[in-house]
Formats: structure tokens, sequence, C-alpha cells
């Protein structure tokens, strides 16, 4: 086949050609990739993740600096002591379960170790018979497990022992709130100082 010549204005007209041919091929792309990109965009934001919750607890007690402290939701007591510096040198630790998760408005109390224990008893008190729980040596989860005891008072005993150096006989439990004169006589043979 014979080849034509090509002029000046076949050239113009062709480059014109191919410029509107690019426009129109450039709008229908451009068309398709909006919508979908929307579908896309919606998907991230469907796979984003939510936001954390923040909970606000206090954490006191022998910690290097106590006070008000924001965690993220899941997280744990360990995180809390973590977040106030850490816990002292004279912390129980022990008498605290670390591992319970944290819930807003909660506070963290990591008591000290009785001043004045000698073994398991306070000094001055005979260690609690065999058999028995030791009100100045059990931990919450020890104390917990006694009828009629359940964790909040169990807690509310080892922070009394830690305030007050300890327990001299079964009767001081009626100084904590919720255990009256009825529950230390059921108490009395299972518990000692």
């Amino acid at each position: 086949m014979p080849s034509l010549p090509v002029t000046r204005s076949h050239a113009l007209a062709l480059a014109v050609g191919l410029l509107a041919l690019l426009a129109v091929a450039g709008r229908t792309l451009a068309g398709a990739g909006s919508s979908s990109a929307e579908p896309a965009q919606a998907l991230v934001a469907t796979r984003s993740p939510a936001a954390v919750s923040r909970l606000v607890v206090h954490v006191t007690g022998a910690v290097a600096q106590p006070g008000l402290y924001r965690l993220n939701e899941g997280t744990r007591v360990a995180d809390a002591v973590v977040r106030a510096g850490g816990a002292t040198a004279s912390a129980d630790t022990a008498a605290v379960n670390l591992a319970a998760p944290l819930a807003d408005g909660m506070q963290v109390l990591i008591p000290s170790r009785v001043a004045g224990v000698a073994g398991t008893a306070a000094a001055g008190t005979a260690p609690a018979p065999a058999g028995r729980v030791s009100l100045n040596a059990a931990s919450v989860d020890e104390l917990d497990e006694l009828p009629g005891v359940g964790p909040v008072t169990a807690q509310k005993i080892v922070d009394y022992r830690a305030a007050h150096g300890g327990f001299g006989s079964v009767d001081d439990l009626d100084a904590i709130p919720g255990i009256g004169p009825v529950r230390i006589d059921q108490l009395r043979d299972l518990v000692g100082p």
C-alpha cells in the first residue's frame, strides 16, 4: 500500500482528535474512579479501629507517684501501678490482684507491708493457730474464701491491716465496715491474727 504524504494540517487534525479521545477516556476513568473511591473510603472507615475508651483511676498507697491516671480500656491493675511510677519497696503487691481489669472511677490501693511483722504475725500477737487463716498474712483471695467474706470485705481487711499495723485479735474485725458480732462469731474458729 502506498504511503500518503502527511501534511501539517493532517498532523494537527490527528493530534486534536487524539487529545479529544484522551479527554473523553480521562473523564470516563475519573468517573469510574470516583464511584469506586466512595465504597473504598467507606470500607476504610469501617475497618479503622474504633476510638479507644479511656478510664480514669485513682492509684494510691505504696506507689511512687499516687494520683489520678487516664488509661486505656482493657488495662489491668498492674498497668495502673506502672503508670504511677511502680510499687515502692514497702509495697505488698501480693495482697493485690495485679491481673484484675480496671474500671472507670476505680481506686487502686497498693498496701504497704504490715509494719512490725515478725513472720506472719504482727508484733505482740501470736500467729494464727494451725489450719486457720491469718488475718495479718492472708491475701485478698484467701480472705475471700472465708464464709460471708466477699472480695470487697477481704480488701477492707487487707487495707485495715496496712493502715493499722495488723490485727491483735479476731475481735479487731469489728472495725471493718460490714463485719459485725455475728460474722465475727462465725469466723472465730476459722481465722487468727
